[in-house]
This record gives structure tokens, sequence and C-alpha cells, in this order.
């Protein structure tokens, strides 16, 4: 059943939960939100057994509200109401641009007991290329421009790096219309970002006050890249371990995550 928390600015973002125990929040990634990721459901009720699992919208995205003007702080503390809703601190594991976002949730004081950040899509060498500088300039320009399916193909390709002719695919599926939907939240993720897809080194005092115990987990088969970036991210937190799920890629399967996370939260 959903259900809905009211961020600091008013915002009602949308949420739901399984299971009980103690309270753990999965965070989704770019363009990532409860109606189109059967694999976050499914996640949320294998970790159900031991956890209440809270899924939500991230604003702008499915039924949660999307108050202007954007900011990343303003999701922060979307992440906060929802700790305060989970009873005042929680458990937290972000995919992708949503494990940064729980990495500033953290240094910003929002009482996350533990962290799981899997695939954060850092650039932080020659590994593959960087996005461009002005890459979230540009994804708003189009998607004020109303070219929204253009948005979606060049975070697919600048950001992602999936091939153009890959691409043209997956813009003739009717599918494409949920990469429309959000486009105009590809920007969102985009700041979040920052200059950490640009090839160089991870800023060493961004993440000073994150001292929980934190995993960060690959896929075996996701970019280097990712491996190269996360391999940077634990060696400047005091408190990490890494992990890497062998055949596992971007989105890794629920039944193979799952025992990792229940393992690592519940010790």
């Amino acid at each position: 059943m959903t259900r809905t928390v009211r961020s600091d600015d008013g915002t009602e973002i949308a949420f739901e939960t399984a299971g009980d125990g103690p309270p753990l929040i999965l965070v989704p990634g770019a363009t990532g939100y409860r109606a189109i990721s059967p694999s976050q459901k499914q996640l949320a009720e294998l970790l159900g057994a031991r956890f209440t699992v809270f899924t939500y919208d991230r604003r702008g995205r499915g039924e949660s509200g999307d108050t202007q003007p954007y900011a990343v702080e303003r999701e922060l503390e979307d992440l906060g109401a929802l700790v305060a809703e989970a009873g005042g601190s929680a458990y937290a594991m972000g995919l992708s641009s949503g494990a940064v976002l729980v990495l500033d949730a953290a240094q910003a004081g929002v009482p996350i007991g533990k962290l799981v950040l899997y695939d954060p899509p850092f650039i932080v060498d020659d590994s593959r290329p960087p996005v461009p500088s002005d890459y979230v300039t540009r994804l708003n320009e189009l998607v004020g421009a109303g070219r929204r399916g253009d948005a979606g193909e060049f975070f697919l390709t600048r950001a992602v790096g999936v091939p153009a002719e890959a691409v043209a695919q997956m813009r003739a599926d009717p599918g494409w219309s949920v990469v429309e939907g959000v486009a105009h939240t590809l920007a969102y993720d985009g700041e979040i970002m920052g200059d950490m897809m640009s090839g160089r080194p991870l800023p060493a005092d961004r993440w000073t006050a994150v001292t929980a115990p934190t995993l960060v987990i690959n896929g075996g088969d996701s970019p280097r890249h990712m491996h190269t970036g996360s391999d940077a991210l634990a060696a400047l937190l005091p408190n990490a371990r890494r992990a890497t799920l062998a055949g596992q890629d971007h989105s890794a399967e629920p039944a193979v995550i799952a025992p990792v996370l229940e393992e690592f939260f519940s010790d």
C-alpha cells in the first residue's frame, strides 16, 4: 500500500514498506521508481524476512511530487523524512547514483546506521571517456525544448555508455515512453554526481563525516570504471569494505544480492 511522507519543503514523497524488522531504505538510481522496478520489489520481499524495507519514488518520479527549483539538498531532506518516518534511524542501500545520494545524506547528518553502495558510477581515471562538462545543462536544454527522447538518448550514450545503435533500437520500443516520462529527472542525478564522472580523482574531503560501516559492491560484469571508482571510494572511507558479485552486472539479481545485504546489515 502506498503511503506518503512530507519532506521539509512540503513535497510529498510516496513510499511503501514490506516485511518486519529494523528499517532498511532502498534508494534507486537514475530513471528508477517503484512502478517500473520489479527487481526492487522482489529484493524488498526477499529482505522482508529480516527487515522493514522501504521502497520509494524519488522526487519527480512515480507518485512523488516535484517542487521546483530542484536542489540536491531537497533529495537529502526527502531521505531524511523517510528515516524519520522509519523511527529516527535506518540502514540504506543505494544503487548507482542513488549510492552517492546515500553517501551525501550520511555526510549531511541523516542517521543512517549502515550503508551499502552498489555500483556508484564514478569515473576517476581513463577507464572510459568522461561525461561532457556541460552534461546537466544540455539535459535541461533538451527537456526544456520538449525533446525528452533526445535527453534520454544523451543520458544513455554519454553517461551510461550505451552504443548509439542500441539506443536507436530502444527508442523504437514502446517501453521508451518510460524513459521519456522521467527525462526531466536525469539532470537531477547529474547534479548529484557533479564532477565525479570527469576522469579526475574523487574529492578527499566530501564524505569525511561518513564513519558508519559501509559495504561498497560491484557486479563482476559491471563496467571497469565502476570498479576503479569503487576502489577509490573505499580507500577514502574509514569504515568501508569491498565486495564483488561474480556474474552480476549493474542490475544485480535480487536472489544474489539479498543474502549479501542480509549478512551485512545483520552483522
